[in-house]
């Protein structure tokens, strides 16, 4: 059995879960079902960044304790995801104990592997608190953060520990040109590569002024402590959840995947090797930056009041066809808009009137024609059309090709499409009508080719929408979960001696 630890970023303890932390937990979920599916032993972590300015800041504004805010927030951010059917195996939170030892631990591996990969320096420039980092001129338009314009930039003047990044410019440089797949899709990897181009800066590791944080385990030579900086305390998350600096850390790292959002690719495909570098660790195998979710044209942000309420949008039509809209409507490696309109316009064409209505009649016809168990039938061109959507799915999904789930849902919903075409062409209820053997015969091939679709379906939509595919699964009498099937077995899948029964419709008509 094959380990895959996949992760996404954790995410920031300073608002409510939005459309944006959505869509990239119920991407990164549908990679982690679909690997399971495999055969994979998967490791799926998330959690929550729970220190720093921000925190520090939000929480003085409500006035409540940092680690009061962040315990409400980490319980919302939880609860959202198991709503939305998030299968993740760990949650992880910058505050548990265990995480701040293993930072400690890490800066101090740094220490004594590359003891100058460390140093003092004094430094003054433009901070945003809304990306807890330092902007270069590149960065800033019209004197604000290109990525939060309705924040006022901060100069910051202060003495702390800073990394020296600079160092590993021609490692990093070798690592995104010889590894292409380690950075996806391509243009995160060009951005990165321009970005060394121009000449990297050491990072600061520390922050003097900040309260809210975890120490940084080495005082200045004056003997100030400070704390460590967020992004040192926020990247190792995914290092620390292995139980690092323990030896079951050995046995669980690197991680397989991490999906992110474009804007903090730089951190986790260029700080964050270089510090697992200087660590002498090994690296993640690959970073996916997915794009972002727009709403009329502009990033959703609280800040900017480009927002949707999230448990709005999850209870129009469930939460199994709010994941299909994002993962079929947003390419998971662009930027793509939500709209209600098309929204209403994907359930109700795709969901309601395809798969809801195909799996619908399909179990009407065995139970009126066949007393509703399925009958046995030869495989026919149409398995075979199957197999090429199946192959092509896969391609989308496996990493071959990158993470393109919107295309591997897209060919589970032509199988959908061929399905009620088959239905249209071959007509069950008109061979019915014929009171022959050469007629029995007939029907029983046609509603057992119908039926093992519907499995073939069930089992491929399973990763995108778990709640409906069981649904659907245990409607045509599949055995068992169907996250539980594995693929490699559907070749093989014969529905013959299943009994189906009728449930509540799938997708009830809007």
């Amino acid at each position: 059995m094959t380990r895959y630890f996949l992760t996404t970023a954790i995410d920031y303890s300073n608002g409510e879960p939005h459309i944006g932390h959505a869509y990239e937990k119920i991407g990164a979920d549908a990679i982690a079902r679909y690997r399971r599916m495999l055969g994979d032993d998967v490791h799926f972590l998330i959690g929550m960044d729970e220190h720093g300015q921000k925190v520090e800041q939000t929480a003085a504004q409500l006035g409540v304790e940092p680690q009061a805010l962040v315990d409400t927030l980490a319980e919302k951010f939880a609860a959202m995801w198991q709503r939305l059917g998030i299968s993740n195996d760990q949650f992880i939170r910058t505050t548990d104990a265990m995480h701040k030892a293993g930072v400690q631990a890490l800066i101090e591996r740094i220490f004594e592997r590359n003891p100058d990969d460390f140093y003092e320096k004094a430094y003054e420039g433009w901070y945003c608190v809304g990306c807890e980092s330092f902007k270069q001129d590149a960065e800033i338009i019209d004197g604000k953060c290109v990525l939060h314009p309705t924040r006022t930039l901060e100069w910051v003047e202060e003495r702390n520990w800073f990394f020296r990044l600079s160092k590993y410019a021609s490692f990093l440089k070798a690592l995104l040109t010889d590894r292409v797949e380690f950075l996806q899709p391509a243009s995160r990897r060009n951005e990165m590569l321009a970005l060394i181009e121009r000449g990297l800066e050491d990072v600061s590791a520390s922050r003097s002024r900040l309260q809210w944080g975890i120490p940084f385990p080495r005082p200045l030579s004056t003997g100030e402590r400070q704390t460590t900086y967020v992004w040192f305390d926020a990247l190792p998350n995914y290092l620390t959840a292995t139980g690092f600096p323990g030896d079951g850390g050995r046995a669980k790292w690197p991680a397989q995947l991490h999906v992110v959002g474009k804007d903090i690719t730089r951190f986790h495909s260029i700080i964050w090797p270089a510090m697992l570098k200087a660590a002498e660790l090994p690296l993640p195998e690959r970073v996916w930056g997915h794009g972002f979710v727009l709403l009329g044209g502009e990033r959703f942000s609280k800040s900017a009041g480009v927002r949707l309420d999230l448990d709005e949008a999850i209870a129009k039509y469930g939460a199994d066809a709010f994941r299909y809209f994002l993962l079929r409507e947003i390419p998971f490696d662009a930027d793509g808009s939500f709209s209600w309109e098309q929204f209403d316009a994907r359930y109700n064409s795709d969901l309601a009137n395809s798969w809801g209505n195909l799996t619908s009649r399909v179990i009407a016809m065995v139970e009126k024609y066949r007393d509703g168990v399925v009958p046995s039938g030869a495989r026919e061109e149409v398995d075979r059309s199957a197999a090429e959507d199946i192959e092509a799915y896969h391609a989308a999904m496996n990493g071959s090709r990158g993470y393109l789930l919107h295309e591997g849902l897209q060919r589970a919903m032509s199988m959908v499409t061929r399905g009620n075409e088959y239905v249209q062409t071959m007509q069950p209820w008109s061979i019915a009508k014929r009171d022959d053997e050469d007629g029995r015969r007939a029907l029983d091939h046609v509603l057992s080719s119908l039926v093992r679709q519907l499995a073939r379906q069930a089992v491929v939509l399973a990763p995108f929408m778990p709640e409906k595919a069981q649904e659907a699964w245990a409607q045509i009498g599949g055995p068992g979960n169907v996250g539980d099937q594995r693929f490699g077995d559907l070749d093989s899948l014969d529905a013959t001696g299943w009994a189906v029964k009728k449930g509540a419709s799938l997708f009830p008509k809007a």
